[in-house]
């Protein structure tokens, strides 16, 4: 996970605030119940960027022409293989 647990816990605290201050929701359960909600889902989406990422590495890695990563051949073959997994998993 790229985003530590304090990190995730203020963006909660963010989004929530945000959305009650702009009266964008009313709330039907205590705050603490929607904040571990908003922060599942931030915590899913990571877990599944990193297993795209994972995926997506492995798939370059197994060319059996090397690419070096960070190379721009690497950079725009990763770009489109995680594009084109994101838009199979549906988050594009």
């Amino acid at each position: 996970m790229r985003l530590s647990n304090d990190k995730i816990n203020h963006i909660t605290h963010l989004i929530l605030n945000g959305l009650i201050e702009k009266d964008t929701i009313e709330l039907i359960y205590e705050e603490g119940k929607v904040r571990r909600e908003i922060r599942r889902v931030i915590v899913d989406d990571l877990r599944l960027d990193e297993e795209i990422d994972a995926f997506v590495r492995s798939k370059l890695q197994s060319y059996s022409r090397r690419i070096f990563e960070g190379s721009p051949e690497w950079e725009v073959m990763y770009q489109k293989f995680f594009h084109e997994e994101m838009a199979k998993r549906k988050r594009i």
